[in-house]
């Protein structure tokens, strides 16, 4: 296939890129190169033939449709996204520009597109999204999001998100677009923007700083591995049954405490500390952000029943393989940490209005 990406400098988005050049899909990366997107993330796809990047912004309709024409895409996979919920309680404008007008022309670009090639069956738009849109679980194990949970965001960038999960669906049933929908627990993996709470702990660790966690750590989120993540989503645009959603989770649900103990063990092992102690002395709790939802969990009966997929990395595995990444590339995250942001607290919702 073809594939039109969005966002594919970003962190989810540059895995994606990654998996489908290697299994011989043709890939059209479209990135604004905001200040979460980084060309390193993609530089081994970079050199394959069958890899082009079109540096635009999807708030830009004209170079939308230019992005369109040129390539001829089989399919959209939409990642591009503004996604930190603490710049979102920030600065929510950015969020509801890219992630809702951004979606919308992202949406009419594509719509325009299909009509003009006359409508191909196997054209399909997929919308990549967030559990966030549910909003908050209690703490019962049973409960968990399926994909007829109600939408309840609670943060400036989860209604964002879900905003742009109802335009995506009512340009299937008001258009007849050919969508498929996917809804993902947390990521983390190599090539995290550090600004998210893994590389944060990790980096914060290595350069003796407190380790901060919102709260008394009690919040509960179920991690996925990021290249797990992008298999998934191949398959959901390759397989997906036209105008489904899929929830993709990685079955491993961690209290924030338990994540940020997990860490500070791998890097003892892997990286002591000088005077010998743990990095759990450096665990320092925070004032929790406003909105901070409690539990997020998936289930996800509805990918594995009908499509065959299951998470193959667990927790374990998987930060054992993100610290060992941390360490061995050290020169990709320095070149980000003087980013805007980067190493500051944000969204204490103690601001003004922007």
């Amino acid at each position: 296939m073809k594939l039109l990406i969005t966002g594919g400098a970003g962190f989810i988005g540059s895995a994606v890129v990654r998996l489908a050049v290697a299994r011989g899909h043709q890939v059209v990366n479209l990135d604004a190169l905001t200040y979460a997107a980084c060309l390193a993330n993609v530089a081994e796809a970079a050199e394959s033939p069958d890899y082009a990047f079109e540096q635009a912004d999807i708030r830009d309709r004209a170079a939308l449709d230019a992005v369109f024409a040129r390539h001829e895409p089989d399919a959209v996979m939409h990642l591009a996204a503004e996604s930190h919920v603490d710049r979102s309680i920030d600065g929510p404008g950015d969020f509801i520009e890219t992630n809702i007008t951004g979606t919308f022309n992202m949406l009419e670009a594509a719509r325009k597109y299909w009509v003009q090639a006359g409508r191909p069956e196997a054209f399909r738009f997929h919308h990549i999204s967030t559990d966030e849109v549910y909003g908050s679980l209690p703490a019962d194990p049973a409960a968990m999001f399926t994909e007829d949970t109600a939408y309840d965001p609670r943060s400036p960038y989860s209604a964002s998100k879900a905003a742009s999960d109802h335009l995506v669906r009512a340009w299937h049933e008001t258009y007849g677009l050919p969508v498929v929908l996917t809804n993902c627990s947390n990521n983390y993996g190599p090539y995290h923007f550090p600004e998210k709470l893994i590389p944060v702990v990790i980096l914060n660790a290595l350069a003796g700083k407190p380790l901060p966690v919102y709260g008394d750590g009690s919040n509960v989120r179920d991690w996925l591995y990021v290249e797990d993540h992008a298999d998934a989503l191949l398959l959901v645009v390759q397989k997906g049954a036209l105008g489904r959603s899929y929830n993709i989770g990685g079955e491993n649900e961690r209290t924030n405490l338990e994540l940020v103990g997990t860490l500070c063990e791998i890097l003892d092992a892997k990286r002591p500390r000088e005077d010998g102690k743990s990095y759990k002395d450096q665990i320092t709790f925070v004032t929790d952000r406003p909105g901070h939802d409690a539990r997020y969990a998936i289930d996800p009966s509805r990918i594995r029943d009908e499509l065959g997929w299951r998470p193959s990395v667990t927790v374990e595995e998987g930060l054992e393989r993100t610290v060992q990444w941390y360490l061995d590339n050290e020169s990709w995250w320095r070149a980000l940490q003087d980013r805007d942001g980067v190493g500051r607290r944000l969204g204490t919702g103690k601001g003004a209005g922007t």
